[in-house]
Formats: C-alpha cells, structure tokens, sequence
C-alpha cells in the first residue's frame, strides 16, 4: 500500500514538472517570435533611413565633384521609338 502512495507522489511530481516545462517553453516561444519580429522591423527600419540618407548625400556628392544638377522636368523630351 505505501508503494502505491510513493508512486502517485512521484508520478504527480513528473507532471507537475512537465506542466511548468510546457509553460516555460511557451513562454520562450512567445519571446522567439517578439525578437524576430522586433529585428525584422529593425531591418525595414534601417533600410528606409539608408535609403532617406543615400539620395540628398549622393545629390549633394555629384554636385560638388561633378557639377551635375538634378534634371528640369521642363527640359526633359521623349523619342518615340515605335516609328
């Protein structure tokens, strides 16, 4: 009789165990998922600051070294080359 007690104690304490192994590892599910959306926002966040920066920069580059000034809109003609 006392095997049988000895028994349901320890099997009670097996689930007890995985219980908090299961809630644990949910737990750490959830923070995988928070930190790979959290780095993928990063990464579409320093994209679009790089690519803010790069056109006033390389503006500003070809001007100085080159003396190239952006297009006049007004100046711009087309050929039609469908004839």
């Amino acid at each position: 009789m006392l095997w049988i007690a000895v028994s349901a104690v320890l099997l009670a304490g097996v689930v007890f165990v995985n219980v908090a192994v299961l809630q644990l590892n949910l737990r750490l599910d959830d923070a995988t998922r928070q930190r790979a959306k959290l780095r993928a926002e990063n990464a579409a966040r320093q994209s679009e600051l790089s690519r803010l920066l790069a056109s006033p920069r390389i503006q500003a580059r070809a001007l100085k070294e080159q003396h190239l000034r952006p297009a006049d809109p007004a100046d711009i003609g087309y050929v039609d080359l469908s004839r």
